[in-house]
């Protein structure tokens, strides 16, 4: 093919050589950059793995005790049989949908021997890490086999997808952004179908068990994914439509076939997370545009953006998805002018801006200056799916561009002429070179977790729960404090736990929340934790709904760990409960099974 979208893209005057012909050597250097992928994605969770199963990266928040519960619920499902998309371990009695949250279960479920052998910690080491380095091998595969003549050029292509900020960002958090290794396979299969050569039914079915697969994996990903490859193809309709429609009915034929095996691959899952128990409509996002000036600035978590600005102020640690920094800006614009003759560089180009303009959200900031200028993400924020997702995420589909354009520019200057200084051949990898130092990242952070509290140690909490029954930590656990999650993968999930951190339905009409709808009980409670908040006054009623949301949440214990108002809490349940607590350790217990019956 003359004009694909990738494929036959060697230097002008310079046939691209077939695996067949390659060197011999190439495999044994595909075997040094992937264990160079792997040394690196282990040297970012070194001291996660030297610490497990204590160590706590501190860049998470709650997230890596939310991922240790989904590895090990699931895990515990599969051992017993169980549902595997549901389970009312946390929020009892309404319950969990799984498949309605990021928990994975296209890992977890395989994952399951490992976690149930070895810990869930250790499978979310495992996850972080593999994700990562299987990330970075994917693409540079892709890269290798339809891009570049050089493996070091797919090399380049392939770290930028799985090691650049926004990776590392996510990377701290969020499994279900750095295990993206089944996209660029994905890729790989779309491209094949767009070939002459495109045996459609096979690679059909291979392509839809990977979406399916994919679908279990990540379905947020996917979907910023499938928008990058919708922008690359119609930038690839533009600039060639004779070839597009070329292309057009082979690849329709493909999909249809991948669709096919797609659906019922996902049929089952996808009812449960939309009509199943405990499903919701839409989780909607207030504005979560990028800043524009973002993606010249230099992350917290890079050796640049400690230099810098130490003291660089974030809301989330977790989510700084468009800073990737001016020195790499800088080489991409450069590349851009280079390369403006190819088309994979000119395909690149045009999705990069057109996803990082979207990613801005409705209006354009700059620098924290709005603009008023309205963004193409007034197009698509209210359609089904975008609805729920967070438009800065869609920086994501930048990377792969992003891979593309310095794989390209790579591979150009390593076929260019020996001269002197001033060729591409020496000042690329020096480019290269000046753009990468500043954000190369900085050690993660971990630290050790406490202790659970002394009555929930050493199987103490058999003697707080009878099996199916719930023991009520206070506060109740909510997003932002959710410690008594680990407790309770400590417990081998032996108790249930009421609320908890999800995304869940509220209200009639069922709209996707953070949390669990809160009863009256629970509200009273966190306004006692609360420090700026006085004691409030427990009457009659109090007590009667107390009683009743004890029932309604099957207890059998309520335990107040330590806190800094324990105090205050402890004398608000005396007078809630109608009885003193008794003092285990540092920890007040309420036995309340004559209660709740």
């Amino acid at each position: 093919m003359k004009a694909s979208l990738l494929i036959d893209n060697a230097p002008p005057g310079v046939s691209r050589a077939s695996p067949r012909t390659a060197p011999a050597r190439s495999r044994a250097l595909d075997a040094i950059i992937i264990a160079t992928y792997l040394l690196v994605a282990f040297g970012l969770y070194r001291d996660l793995w030297l610490t497990l199963p204590n160590g706590y990266l501190t860049d998470s928040g709650e997230d890596q005790k939310l991922f240790e519960w989904f590895f090990a619920v699931q895990a515990q499902a599969v051992a017993q049989g169980h549902p595997v998309l549901f389970t009312a371990l946390q929020n009892h009695p309404a319950g969990v949908n799984l498949m309605a949250n990021t928990a994975m279960p296209g890992l977890a479920v395989p994952l399951a021997p490992l976690t149930l052998l070895a810990g869930p910690s250790v499978t979310w080491a495992v996850v972080l890490t593999g994700g990562l380095a299987g990330t970075a091998v994917a693409w540079y595969w892709v890269f290798s086999r339809r891009l570049t003549r050089s493996q070091w050029a797919a090399a380049v292509g392939g770290a930028c997808c799985a090691f650049t900020p926004p990776v590392v960002s996510h990377a701290h958090a969020h499994p279900n952004f750095t295990a993206t290794f089944l996209l660029p396979v994905i890729a790989l299969f779309l491209l094949r179908l767009c070939g002459s050569g495109a045996r459609t039914v096979r690679d059909g079915l291979v392509l839809g068990g990977l979406v399916g697969w994919q679908v279990l994996v990540g379905e947020e990903p996917l979907l910023i994914f499938a928008t990058g490859c919708a922008v690359w193809a119609l930038a690839f309709v533009a600039l060639r439509p004779r070839a597009a429609a070329d292309m057009a009915s082979r690849l329709a034929a493909g999909l249809g076939v991948a669709g096919a095996v797609a659906g019922m691959v996902v049929a089952y899952p996808l009812w449960v997370q939309f009509a199943g128990p405990a499903s919701y409509h839409a989780l909607e996002h207030g504005p979560a545009g990028n800043d524009l000036a973002n993606f010249v600035q230099l992350p917290k978590q890079s050796i640049g953006g400690q230099l810098t600005d130490p003291g660089q102020v974030v809301a989330n640690p977790t989510e700084q998805n468009a800073f990737l920094g001016w020195p790499l800006m800088l080489l991409v614009v450069a590349a851009a002018v280079w390369l403006r003759r190819e088309l994979p560089a000119r395909l690149a180009v045009i999705t990069f801006v057109v996803l990082a303009v979207l990613s801005a959200g409705g209006t354009l900031i700059v620098n924290e200056y709005d603009t008023g200028i309205p963004g193409p993400w007034l197009l698509l924020q209210k359609l089904p799916l975008y609805e729920s997702l967070l438009e800065a995420r869609l920086v994501f589909a930048c990377l792969p561009a992003l891979g593309v354009l310095l794989a390209l520019a790579t591979d150009r200057a390593m076929a260019a002429p020996h001269g002197g200084w001033f060729t591409a051949r020496r000042l690329w990898p020096l480019g290269l070179v000046v753009a990468a130092l500043p954000i190369l990242p900085v050690r993660f952070i971990v630290e050790d977790r406490p202790e659970p509290p002394a009555p929930l140690r050493d199987g103490g909490w058999r003697e707080l729960a009878r099996p199916g029954r719930t023991i009520v930590p206070v506060p109740l656990p909510a997003v932002g404090s959710v410690e008594a999650l680990h407790w309770q993968v400590l417990a081998n999930l032996e108790y249930a736990l009421p609320e908890g951190y999800f995304v869940g339905p509220i209200g009639p009409d069922r709209q996707g929340t953070y949390g669990a709808e809160r009863r009256p009980t629970s509200q009273l409670l966190e306004q006692a934790a609360k420090t700026v908040n006085p004691v409030p006054a427990i009457g009659q009623v109090e007590r009667d709904q107390a009683r009743a949301d004890l029932r309604y949440w099957q207890a059998d214990s309520v335990v107040l760990p330590p806190h800094p108002r324990q105090a205050e809490l402890r004398a608000v349940l005396d007078a809630l409960l109608g009885r003193p607590g008794q003092d285990r350790g540092d920890t007040v217990v309420w036995d309340v099974r004559d209660l709740t019956g």
